[in-house]
C-alpha cells in the first residue's frame, strides 16, 4: 500500500520531530579547526578573501585553541607563513621556525584537551610555492621532497603534534614518515593522509591565507579533478603505507570521492571544506543572497552525510559555539 497510508510528512510535521528522525547531525568533536600563524606579525592580520579569518600571532593563536578547547572542537590543524624562504623550504626544519614553535606553544596552552594537527607540506616555505623541491627541469623531484618531509615530520612530532597531516601528494610519502616517526621513537604520532587531494580552482583565497609564492599549477602531482576511480587507488596506498585516517580534499565539489572512500576505508575519513568554498558561502551572505547561519550548516551537514567522520573547516569554532547554544 502507499499513498494515503504511507505519509512521509509525519516525520516532519514539527522540529521537535525532526530532530528525533535525523539520520545525521553535527558535534563539536566532528570539527576541526584550520589556523595560520605568520611569522613576525605583532597583531593578527585578516585575510580578505576569507572574511573572519587571520593569520595569527602567537597570542592571539593560543587563545584560539584556548576558545576551541572551550566549545568542544575536536581538534586543530596549524599552517605556518615563515618570514624567509628559499628553494628547499629549509625554515620548515628549523625547531624555532614558525610552525615549529607554533605547535609547541599550542600544545602548551591546551595540552592534550585538543588533537593539534600540523601540517607536512614546502609549499608555505619555498620560494617557488611548490609542494616540494624542484630538479634541473624544474619538476617536483618526488624522491627528494620525501627526504625533506621525513625530516619535517620528525621536527613537528618532537614539537609535539598528535597527528601530521602531509598534504603535498607525494607518492609515498605516508610510507617514509611512518618510519621516520618509528625510527625517531615518536610511535604514537599519528598521520592523516591527505589521501584524495585534487587539483582545484577553489584554493584560491588559501594562496592569500599562506602568501604563497606559486608560479604556474600543482596539476603533476595533486589529483585531475576528472578522475574518480584513482582516489581509491590512492587512499589503498596511504592505508597500506600506514595511514591512520584519510582526507579528501576539495569537500564540495567531491563529494562522490568523500562517499566512495567512505564506503571503503577501515580507517576516520576527514574532508576539508577549503578556502574557496568558506569565501564563496561568506560573499554571498555578505550580499544577502543567502541565509549564512543555515548555509554553513547545512554545508557542513552535507559533508558529514556523504561519510566524512571529520570536516576541516574555518567555521569550526562558530558552529560548535552554535551548537553549544542550541
Amino acid at each position: 500500500m502507499s499513498f494515503p497510508h504511507h505519509r512521509p510528512r509525519r516525520l516532519r510535521t514539527t522540529p521537535a520531530m525532526r530532530r528525533l528522525t535525523a539520520e545525521y547531525r553535527l558535534a563539536p568533536a566532528d570539527l576541526i579547526l584550520p589556523a595560520f600563524i605568520r611569522e613576525g606579525l605583532s597583531e593578527p592580520n585578516p585575510i580578505v578573501s576569507m572574511p573572519g579569518v587571520v593569520q595569527h600571532t602567537t597570542d592571539t593563536l593560543k587563545r584560539a585553541a584556548a576558545e576551541a578547547v572551550e566549545l568542544g572542537v575536536g581538534g586543530i590543524m596549524l599552517f605556518g607563513i615563515p618570514e624567509t624562504r628559499d628553494a628547499e623550504g629549509t625554515a620548515s626544519l628549523d625547531p624555532d621556525g614558525v610552525l615549529n614553535k607554533a605547535i609547541r606553544d599550542v600544545r602548551a596552552e591546551v595540552g592534550d584537551s585538543l588533537v593539534v594537527m600540523s601540517d607536512v607540506c614546502l609549499d608555505e616555505f619555498t620560494d617557488h610555492g611548490h609542494c616540494g623541491v624542484l630538479d634541473s627541469d624544474g619538476y617536483v623531484d618526488n624522491d627528494a621532497t620525501l627526504e625533506i618531509y621525513a625530516k619535517m615530520a620528525v621536527a613537528q612530532a618532537d614539537a609535539g603534534a598528535h597527528v601530521l597531516g602531509p598534504s603535498g601528494m607525494m607518492d609515498g610519502q605516508i610510507g617514509v614518515i611512518r618510519q621516520a616517526l618509528e625510527d625517531s621513537g615518536h610511535v604514537n604520532t599519528g598521520v592523516v593522509a591527505y589521501a584524495a587531494k585534487y587539483a582545484s580552482a577553489f584554493y584560491g583565497p588559501f594562496r592569500e591565507a599562506v602568501d604563497s609564492q606559486l608560479k604556474g599549477d600543482r596539476r603533476t602531482y595533486q589529483m585531475d579533478a576528472a578522475n574518480r576511480r584513482e582516489a581509491i587507488q590512492e587512499v589503498e596506498l596511504d592505508l597500506a603505507e600506514g595511514a591512520d585516517m584519510v582526507m579528501v580534499k576539495p569537500a564540495m565539489s567531491y563529494l562522490d570521492i568523500l562517499a566512495d572512500v567512505a564506503d571503503m576505508s577501515p580507517v576516520p575519513v576527514a574532508a576539508y571544506q577549503i578556502s574557496g568554498e568558506y569565501a564563496m558561502i561568506e560573499a554571498a551572505a555578505a550580499n544577502g543572497w543567502i541565509d549564512r547561519r543555515a548555509a554553513i550548516t547545512e554545508s557542513v551537514l552535507g559533508i558529514r552525510r556523504a561519510g566524512a567522520n571529520l570536516v576541516l573547516t574555518y567555521w569550526a569554532s562558530e558552529i560548535a559555539g552554535w551548537l553549544k547554544e542550541s
